[in-house]
């Protein structure tokens, strides 16, 4: 897999400019320092968050859950105060517990104040603020987002790795059906088992606190939070009709039915699943070769002619 840290990265950023050239043709874009554009960016220190929110009751998520490899996140694990939890990641060491899509706007109104909608990206979806905390070293699964939504996440504390994967590259991932997570470890890529890894192509960010970055729709996401620390995300419908169907597909009938599935027949659903997946990445290693034109060579090269494969000594 070749990963490129040659990435597009601005300070500032006009409406015009960012739909022109990055929205409308869904390429990613690192904003620097956008968060201190807003009163939030000198504002939301964990121990602000903390005399805020302190009494919310949030819900987490274990990462070491494994009965969820299979299928996409939907209950917690457990219910923490919110001071409790932060207390955890403040002390910067590895937790398996992470808290997403929280949506502390609803809970403490004021705070959205703070932080709106970036102005480049306003839109009906504008409200929906969603936060995202984890403990150093904690890894989020390299997934897309079930709604194939545009996605600005903002970075608050602490730094995070995001490698960015374009969706051109879903089968190639070894995309699970009806699903839109996949089961390999972009940390330790095993080229034996998941070869067609090696015809990726990714973007690697490194998002410092106050960076924010636009991850267009349908863009495979891997996380690694190098500290503990937190993240808002606001959304943005999907540009293309293909994504919008997409998304609501996957809400409304592919997860619902995969879970279905899952509960009925377990790990012999998720070795079906498993089956599908090498079969498209086949399919789309052999249409990479031909692109290349690797076959073609390959093929000429092992020609043997045949007319002299025929000829015997003394018939020339």
């Amino acid at each position: 897999m070749k990963i490129n840290k040659n990435i597009n990265s601005v300070s500032t950023i006009s409406i015009k400019d960012f739909t022109e050239k990055y929205l409308k043709p869904q390429k990613p874009l690192l904003i620097k320092g956008l968060a201190n554009h807003y009163p939030a960016g000198k504002k939301w220190t964990i121990d602000y968050l903390k005399d805020v929110c302190g009494d919310v009751k949030v819900e987490l998520f274990d990462n070491n859950n494994k009965d969820t490899s299979s299928t996409a996140f939907t209950a917690p694990d457990l219910k923490m105060k919110f001071s409790k939890y932060v207390d955890l990641i403040s002390k910067d060491e590895p937790s398996n517990l992470r808290m997403f899509l929280f949506n502390m706007f609803k809970c403490k109104p004021k705070l959205r104040k703070d932080f709106p909608c970036p102005y480049m990206f306003k839109g009906i979806l504008g409200k929906m603020g969603y936060m995202f905390f984890g403990s150093k070293n904690t890894k989020v699964r390299i997934h897309q987002d079930i709604d194939m939504s545009n996605v600005m996440l903002t970075q608050f504390h602490g730094r995070k790795r995001v490698v960015l994967i374009s969706p051109e590259y879903s089968d190639l991932l070894y995309r699970l059906p009806f699903n839109t997570h996949s089961l390999v470890d972009l940390d330790n890529p095993d080229y034996n088992k998941y070869p067609g890894l090696a015809y990726v192509e990714a973007e690697e960010y490194i998002l410092e606190p106050g960076d924010a970055l636009f991850m267009p729709s349908g863009y495979w996401h891997y996380i690694t939070y190098l500290d503990g620390g937190f993240a808002v995300s606001y959304r943005k419908i999907a540009q293309s009709f293909k994504m919008k169907l997409l998304g609501a597909l996957s809400l409304t009938v592919y997860m619902p039915l995969d879970k279905l599935m899952n509960f009925l027949f377990g790990k012999k659903w998720l070795a079906k699943k498993e089956q599908i997946a090498e079969l498209r990445a086949h399919k789309a290693m052999i249409k990479k070769m031909i692109e290349s034109g690797y076959l073609h060579i390959k093929e000429k090269r092992e020609e043997k002619p045949f007319f002299s494969s025929q000829l015997k000594p003394g018939h020339r």
